[in-house]
């Protein structure tokens, strides 16, 4: 097998990992520049830069049998793997005609946990020394894998992910009997204790599956809280489960739950950048968000006594609880209001989405439209024929010209 076909294999097994979002694109058609569809996608570095990574499996064999897993040992796939020589050279060839800054490798676990964590860590070592390779490179950890070759790892790449996949240790059990949710802890436990410029400077990340199992929104949003807190992770991913196997203990879905996995990212941002607490927006009376409405706009409409806030007074943790203001905005508002009332309209030129801050805000004691409009009903049907507005007009094939 050459090594564009163990490339098309390995990074189509790889693409369901969602530690780095998007997918690549394929165009080629002559002229200037050009992208390749085989493992490019794309993560964000803590300044906000977009970086392109070369996302791949060391080797898609696996010992494990995970019924939600398309590389799982079960399964009547083409199998491959690289070489350390393969993924240096895939590696630097990508980053020299600049189609990456970077690398993401995962693996299938051959032999076991050291077995395979060895190879990984011969392939990254080369990489480093035998290539001079300073790029960025994001690896995740095999469960169960020695310290000391987990201190070995750390030290030759920027980030680190281990993988919970499921929120709770039941789900594991019934999906992934292999899988220990211990093993994965430990992995946490030892980054967070040894995390500093030398090891692992970005910090570590990891992922869990939406939908496989029967959790709720709640149960989920408390998993991630304590990882946050006791492993001081960089980022938890959300990844809808995507049906690809067939098995009596996996759910039958028409799709995978996008909007879901939509709502609680909006709820992670809500949780660590706004100030929020989690049984502010789901609790055991209401469990899963609403999938119709943002979170933060179903907070607001259960507060609505909290509300209108005068946008010229109010504190600046009421800021961040106003729909439509993000916290560039309320950084906006609240250094622009020392020199000059804010109106309607500088709230427009600040890019504040208005269409849902209208409804919650005064400027100098007016209310947007009639006052009449401040009712949970009313404000509830008119965002949602907003949404629905926004939803027609992105679907709308944009024309050069007009008839």
């Amino acid at each position: 097998m050459n090594i564009k076909e163990k490339l098309k294999i390995l990074a189509n097994s790889a693409k369901y990992d969602a530690s780095c979002s998007s997918s690549g694109s394929k165009r080629d058609r002559g002229g200037v520049g050009n992208t390749n569809i085989s493992g490019i996608c794309h993560s964000f570095a803590s300044d906000g830069r977009c970086i392109s990574l070369l996302k791949i499996l060391l080797t898609n064999a696996c010992i494990f049998d995970c019924k939600y897993c398309p590389n799982r040992k079960s399964n009547n796939i083409k199998r491959a793997i690289f070489t350390k020589e393969e993924i240096c050279e895939l590696t630097m060839n990508f980053y020299k005609r600049n189609y990456i800054e970077g690398l993401f490798l995962s693996s299938g676990i051959i032999k076991n946990p050291d077995y395979t964590t060895n190879l990984l860590i011969e392939a990254i070592t080369d990489l480093r020394r035998k290539y001079k390779f300073n790029g960025y490179i994001h690896v995740k950890a095999i469960p169960g894998t020695s310290e000391i070759l987990l201190k070995k790892l750390g030290a030759l790449v920027d980030r680190m992910s281990a993988n919970i996949e499921l929120p709770t240790q039941n789900g594991l059990k019934l999906l992934a009997p292999n899988k220990d949710e211990n093993k994965v802890t430990k992995i946490m436990s030892y980054v967070k204790k040894n995390h500093s410029k030398a090891y692992v400077p970005a910090g570590q990340s990891t992922q869990m599956i939406i939908g496989a199992t029967k959790e709720t929104d709640l149960d989920i949003l408390n998993k991630s809280d304590k990882m946050y807190k006791v492993y001081n992770l960089k980022r938890v991913f959300y990844s809808a489960y995507v049906p690809v196997n067939k098995d009596n203990l996996l759910p039958t879905l028409a799709s995978p739950p996008l909007k879901r996995e939509n709502r609680l990212y909006q709820v992670d941002w809500l949780l660590r950048f706004y100030k929020f607490k989690i049984n502010d927006l789901v609790d055991e009376k209401n469990p899963n968000l609403n999938l119709l409405i943002d979170p933060k706009i179903t907070w607001a409409l259960r507060n609505l006594e909290k509300f209108p806030k005068e946008i010229n007074t109010c504190s600046f943790d009421e800021l961040l609880q106003i729909p439509g203001v993000g916290v560039k905005g309320a950084k906006k508002i609240y250094s622009s209001r020392k020199y000059f009332k804010i109106t309607f309209k500088d709230l427009k030129n600040m890019n504040i989405v208005l269409k849902r801050a209208k409804y919650f805000i005064l400027c100098n004691g007016k209310y947007y439209t009639s006052e009449a409009m401040f009712k949970k009903e009313i404000i509830e049907k008119c965002l949602m024929l907003e949404d629905l507005k926004e939803k027609r007009q992105n679907i709308k094939q944009l024309c050069l010209f007009n008839d």
